[in-house]
């Protein structure tokens, strides 16, 4: 890919957002760790490079620092936070240790003219989270804007395409940060707008094909937008050489597996093998408080049924996983990088001896590009546009053990829920809801008679990837009458609240 912008990655938890608004502005970009050699960077052959922030002090021994070769490289170089005390450093400014970090909005104004800053005016709001800052330039650079705080907040050498900003413009905070980092794309970088899904779609199906040839390809379908989308590209790409298999933990959503048939209708011919494995994942479950221990159950069951069933192909060659560009890049440990809070929410791992060569149709991807793909392809909105679900499914949205009347009452307060929120056209309007089964009874009054059943939490959130998530704010007639339908309707919930956690400091799922 000739215009591709290449990301050094120094540990920032906003790495992915510079990916993606680089993406949404039609040019390619791949994220790699901050210490990748010289050599492989020019083998990737970039227009441009980004240096990400950091959360490590730029005076700590083991502060991350780059190849020194890329400052000779003659490509746009723009960095971000942290990397800019690198850029400041390298070219002899005077740094300042600061022991506490800024933190927030800040207003940015102009000191200097440039294209980076072309069509952004003094007092555009910005976001800054950094600790360390430039004190005094070198000669060999120049202030292009500063903060009330930050004599420096963006800067550029005099004569090289090297710049770096205080600030982060990836976050969406920063008002004015889509079209400084257009700029720097467009502008400085000289950039064509010509990454988009349709052309990773027609290009992706050449590249499977020439993969695969007339070998067979199995597939782990759950329903999800992931795994759905791979099984549209790679019927798209080689017909009934495709093997999907559905494995119906008994955690799935309300009739699940009905579902994925109707939305599979188009493909008569693709034959779709359905496992319903619900009674023994049950009784592996029986008894269990932990959430983790609850991943892991149904991870390793998982595993071993799919194995299973997989052995009943042994002319198949290939594996195909809906593994996505998030889930390529956290796979790499960084410095610096968030400690897992838990382990991951899709059912994981793959057979240690497995004899199947692996394909990934959408490691390149981010979830929104997925989505595009998917409607290039026809797949009908009601699936492109499903929220997010966790591999190990209802099992961590039931509090406590898991039985299966505890799923019953789940699968029927959740369906209540969606099936509102998209006969009212709110659907689409948060990025994931769902109920959750607490483990607490309440009091309360049904049919004039005393009752004591549980209590149902509801959950809905708007996000871009997952890693920040604000409460989504519905009307309140709307969340009146959910609640009265679920209490109505579902017998074995007398009480259901509304979790208006956002994350941090929660997390999104309840476990």
């Amino acid at each position: 890919m000739a215009d591709s912008v290449l990301i050094l990655d120094f540990g920032s938890q906003y790495t992915q957002a510079i990916a993606r608004k680089i993406r949404e502005a039609g040019v390619y970009s791949e994220i790699h760790p901050y210490n990748l050699p010289l050599q492989k960077i020019k083998a990737l052959n970039p227009r441009a490079l980004i240096l990400s922030g950091s959360p490590f002090p730029i005076a700590q021994t083991d502060a991350p620092r780059p190849d020194q070769g890329i400052w000779d490289l003659g490509i746009p170089i723009l960095g971000i936070s942290y990397s800019m005390q690198v850029i400041a450093e390298h070219f002899g400014a005077n740094i300042a240790y600061a022991a506490e970090r800024e933190y927030g909005n800040e207003e940015l104004q102009i000191t200097g003219e440039d294209p980076l800053l072309d069509g952004i005016e003094s007092g555009a709001q910005i976001w800054m989270s950094h600790a360390d800052k430039v004190l005094s330039l070198s000669p060999e650079l120049m202030a292009l804007a500063s903060t009330k705080s930050s004599a420096y907040a963006a800067i550029r050498h005099r004569i090289l395409p090297i710049y770096a900003l205080q600030f982060h413009p990836e976050v969406h905070h920063s008002l004015c940060g889509k079209d400084l980092l257009a700029n720097f794309l467009f502008k400085i970088a000289g950039l064509k707008a010509d990454w988009n899904p349709g052309s990773f779609t027609s290009d992706s199906v050449r590249k499977i094909r020439e993969q695969v040839g007339e070998d067979k390809v199995i597939l782990g379908l759950s329903g999800g937008v992931d795994s759905s989308v791979v099984a549209a590209l790679l019927y798209k790409a080689i017909g009934t050489q495709l093997l999907p298999i559905f494995v119906d933990t008994g955690m799935m959503r309300f009739q699940e597996a009905d579902r994925v048939k109707e939305m599979f209708k188009a493909y008569p011919d693709l034959k779709i093998n359905f496992v319903d494995a619900s009674a023994l994942f049950l009784s592996r479950l029986e008894g269990i408080s932990d959430p983790e221990q609850k991943r892991m159950i149904i991870g390793a069951s998982f595993i071993e049924i799919f194995d299973a069933e997989a052995a009943k192909f042994p002319d198949a060659k290939y594996l195909a996983q809906g593994t996505l560009y998030p889930d390529v890049i956290e796979s790499v440990s960084l410095p610096g990088s968030t400690v897992a809070v838990k382990s991951h929410h899709n059912v994981g791992g793959l057979p240690e001896n497995m004899k199947l060569k692996l394909i990934e149709p959408l490691r390149e991807l981010f979830k929104y590009e997925v989505r595009e793909v998917g409607k290039a392809l026809n797949l009908p909105d009601e699936l492109v546009m499903r929220h997010p679900f966790p591999g190990p499914g209802l099992a961590v949205r039931i509090l406590g053990p898991v039985d299966a009347e505890k799923v019953r009452i789940l699968q029927a307060a959740d369906e209540i829920f969606i099936q509102e929120l998209r006969a009212n056209n709110l659907y689409n309007s948060t990025w994931q809801a769902f109920a959750v089964l607490l483990p607490i009874h309440s009091v309360g009054v049904m049919d004039d008679e005393r009752s004591y059943e549980q209590v149902c939490a509801l959950r809905a959130v708007n996000s871009v990837d997952g890693m920040t998530a604000e409460v989504t704010q519905f009307p309140w007639d709307f969340m009146m009458m959910v609640s009265n339908r679920i209490c109505n309707e579902v017998k074995g919930i007398s009480r259901v609240v509304y979790d208006i956690s956002s994350k941090p400091p929660a997390t999104i799922e309840w476990e």
